[in-house]
């Protein structure tokens, strides 16, 4: 009989962060998470995808280049299957990828696919949705399922948007930025759920 305690589903850093053992981050050492961050499995994170050519002020300081490809603030929630991966574009008659940066209590739904340049805080990302690459999406919007937002597009805080190309629908109400909170859908996964709060 095993003195060792059976594996579980999630690994769980010391900054609170559970990423499931089926999930696939290729490049971590690009990839940096903000802490309470829930990442399901089937999740494929691109961190390998990072910026090829050096800007010149890196190499006449001597400093080392960030070469963060994907950075994920707390509370964020990548739901099974989606796809996180920096945008890329020809820079200087080369072509290179771009830093993802996503905020706070963000909520990527299943199955979508996220390039965006930038991502802002309290977002919802639905089911099946593609964010194409170098688009903006500011704070507090919620992207329905289905919704393919172009290249370029940016997305002004307190959006609904939905449809195939996104275009804004709708309005966040006031007091409705409650419901962005992932604090209490962070406690429902892991090794030790606990049940959610009714």
């Amino acid at each position: 009989m095993s003195r060792r305690p059976p594996r579980g589903e999630y690994i769980e850093t010391d900054t609170g962060n559970k990423v499931a053992r089926k999930a696939t981050l290729v490049g971590t050492q690009n990839i940096m998470l903000g802490g309470k961050t829930v990442i399901q499995p089937e999740v494929m994170i691109r961190g390998d995808l990072i910026r090829t050519i050096q800007t010149s002020s890196h190499s006449a300081s001597g400093a080392a280049p960030n070469n963060t490809a994907v950075s994920i603030g707390r509370y964020c929630f990548l739901s099974r299957g989606c796809c996180l991966r920096p945008p890329g574009r020809m820079y200087k008659g080369a072509f290179t990828y771009m830093p993802l940066r996503m905020g706070d209590h963000v909520f990527v739904g299943p199955s979508s696919v996220v390039q965006a340049a930038s991502i802002g805080s309290h977002v919802y990302i639905g089911t099946k949705v593609v964010v194409g690459e170098f688009s903006i999406v500011k704070d507090y919007v919620r992207i329905l399922d289905g919704t393919v937002i172009p290249p370029h597009m940016v997305i002004p805080s307190f959006s609904i948007v939905a449809g195939q190309p996104a275009r804004l629908i709708g309005e966040i109400p006031e007091g409705g930025h409650e419901a962005f909170e992932l604090r209490d859908l962070y406690k429902t996964v892991g090794n030790n759920p606990q049940p959610a709060p009714s």
